[in-house]
């Protein structure tokens, strides 16, 4: 026996129980506590020297769970929009995008799956970078990263 819970809001958070009569043995139930947790983004501000590598870790805080197990992507936003710079599939090469910020050469994947700039330009700064790792179809955990570049 299965629940399936369709448009699924944190209001449906709580336990459920299912319960059925058997013979000879009688009722049998099973109880189960469901958390529905609201769609969250980590938001965090890197500083870094003109000229120098920023590196931007993808979740800051996942430590146990490998991010090359799952798609995700790396996007920059500027003024309102945002621009995809490169999407990684799980046993697959990085595939950069050919957008116009920050420029392909300058962006690559660094180890688990962190965001390496070299050098940093005056340009970035104010740049807000972020990963997009995809759990599940329904399950996206989000980071951004807002960049400040100071000059020498």
């Amino acid at each position: 026996w299965a629940l399936h819970l369709k448009n699924v809001t944190v209001s449906l958070s709580g336990q459920y129980e299912c319960s059925f009569a058997t013979y000879p043995f009688g009722t049998k139930a099973a109880k189960i506590q469901l958390i529905v947790k609201a769609e969250e983004e980590q938001h965090y501000v890197k500083k870094v020297w003109l000229n120098q590598t920023l590196e931007i870790p993808c979740l800051e805080d996942t430590t146990s769970e490998n991010l090359s197990n799952y798609p995700l992507k790396w996007l920059v936003g500027e003024n309102g929009r945002k621009e995809e710079l490169v999407t990684k599939e799980p046993s697959w090469p990085a595939v950069y995008r050919n957008g116009s910020t920050p420029g392909r050469q300058r962006v690559h994947l660094g180890l688990n799956n962190a965001l390496k700039i070299f050098p940093t330009k005056i340009t970035d700064d104010g740049r807000v970078f972020s990963c997009h790792v995809l759990y599940h179809p329904e399950r996206v955990q989000k980071s951004s990263t807002t960049v400040r570049v100071f000059g020498k």
